[in-house]
């Protein structure tokens, strides 16, 4: 190429890239450079040593597949992981679907997998949990005076720790879980388990994926505790990536993960070992942002749930709280559906 047309040519990219938005330069020069190590959020599960654990091999197998160091970036809270998500500190993460919507909305992350399903496997719930020989041992005298017990549950960012018992049960029967319990404390499944079992708290959500890990790890404190109410089956936690990953990158992700643990032989058994210990025996399959569809229509429920049963000063008050509800939902809805695309 002749230097004076070399020079027109960077001449005109520079003018060109002058004009973008701030952000689209900055995912333009992100893009240009290879991607050189992965920040993997850990969403914390029982403590951070134990998460970071559980989460250890995949990694390590994430790092030999794509030839490049995979670290950890685990916290002890809901709260931590979405500031480390907000302050662009994590690159792939592996969360709960309403903290998935919060990034994907912020446009920040983009899911690109999520649990494979199959038919006759137990689905994953939330579940409400009670002492078997404590003072509160049913549904409905928990139902009935809910100041007189003391409540363990998961963060408000934690689908089956707060959403999905808050819309499906609590709000249904005019109870506020922040509000209407005699105390309460805030922390992982494990903890909520705990605190139960050890007559630190009456009652607990929790999930029947995490009850079964607890089973495991605490068998004599797991024989104190009996279920009291099941939910449906809530959205999936998806993976998610960074979205201004280059494309070919975030097909190479994509690719380990719904490839991991389906080969045949003892590498791939040994694969299949690391999922059974990650709750997803069947491995990931592939995933858009139209996944967290259902999420999204959980939050608008639960949303016109809290507008209808809250105090407000006059009707119109209300009627303006649930017209920002429905567009809030209408824009999440055309983003999830682009990203679908």
């Amino acid at each position: 190429m002749p230097p004076a047309l070399k020079y027109l040519l960077t001449a005109a990219f520079i003018a060109a890239s002058a004009l973008l938005p701030p952000s689209l330069a900055l995912a333009q020069a992100v893009n240009e450079k290879p991607v050189q190590t992965i920040r993997f959020g850990v969403l914390p599960l029982g403590g951070t040593v134990e998460s970071r654990a559980l989460w250890t091999p995949f990694m390590a197998d994430m790092s030999r597949s794509l030839g490049i160091p995979v670290n950890a970036y685990s916290v002890p809270s809901y709260e931590e992981l979405d500031r480390a998500i907000g302050k662009d500190e994590i690159d792939m993460a592996f969360l709960s679907a309403k903290m998935a919507l919060d990034a994907v909305m912020q446009r920040r992350m983009k899911v690109v997998a999520q649990i494979a399903r199959r038919p006759g496997m137990p689905e994953h719930r939330a579940v409400l949990l009670a002492r078997k020989a404590g003072p509160l041992n049913t549904l409905e005298g928990m139902l009935a005076q809910p100041e007189r017990w003391r409540l363990a549950r998961g963060d408000s960012r934690s689908v089956t720790g707060f959403v999905v018992p808050q819309s499906q049960l609590f709000l249904p029967n005019n109870i506020e879980m922040e509000t209407r319990f005699r105390s309460e404390f805030v922390g992982t499944h494990q903890a909520t388990a705990l605190a139960v079992a050890n007559g630190d708290a009456d009652v607990a959500t929790n999930n029947t994926t995490d009850l079964e890990r607890f089973r495991q790890q605490f068998p004599i404190e797991a024989e104190r505790l009996q279920v009291i109410w099941e939910s449906t089956p809530p959205p999936g936690a998806p993976m998610v990536v960074r979205r201004n990953y280059p494309p070919e990158f975030q097909a190479k992700l994509q690719n380990f993960l719904i490839t991991y643990g389906q080969g045949k032989g003892p590498h791939a058994d040994g694969e299949r070992e690391v999922l059974k210990n990650l709750r997803a025996a069947y491995g990931y399959v592939a995933a858009d942002d139209s996944a967290l569809l259902p999420e999204a229509r959980l939050e608008y429920e639960l949303g016109k749930q809290r507008a209808m049963a809250a105090a407000w000063v006059n009707e119109a008050a209300r009627a303006q709280r649930l017209q920002r509800i429905e567009k809030a939902y209408a824009e999440q809805v055309q983003t999830l559906r682009a990203g679908g695309r």
